[in-house]
């Protein structure tokens, strides 16, 4: 079976694709695993870097789809939006690091956690309507 990444900095292919979940997860688990830089080759932490950008991006336009579907004042809606404005700094900067590898796992992991929390706040009709 042949896998591809999908590099896709300006987000367009967000719409068209929903998040893969278990793969997203099989990733973060595999990137934090990871406790030494002699653990990862040096010319494949851009490479994991570009793989984890991506799912992020997906991820996070789904919680911000999720979360406009959510009243202006609920705070649900406002954390969400918190988090997406802060996800934009690590995501904008080259991955160089494992550090910033193990950054971006993370990130990854949040931006679950708050589409789990905004999907269970948004109508069931409309979240039926987005779920892959």
């Amino acid at each position: 079976m042949t896998h591809h990444v999908l590099y896709d900095p300006e987000g367009r292919l967000t719409a068209e694709l929903p998040p893969d979940r278990e793969t997203h997860e099989q990733a973060v688990r595999t990137a934090l695993a990871w406790s030494s830089p002699l653990d990862v080759p040096a010319d494949d932490v851009a490479q994991i870097g570009h793989l984890l950008a991506g799912a992020a991006r997906v991820v996070a336009e789904e919680v911000r789809a999720c979360a406009a579907r959510l009243p202006e004042d609920d705070g649900r809606r406002l954390f969400a939006e918190l988090i997406l404005r802060e996800a934009e700094g690590p995501l904008s900067q080259p991955c160089t690091s494992l550090n910033r590898v193990h950054s971006r796992a993370r990130l990854i992991r949040s931006l679950y956690e708050r589409l789990d929390r905004v999907r269970s706040a948004a109508p069931a009709d409309e979240v039926t309507a987005s779920s892959p």
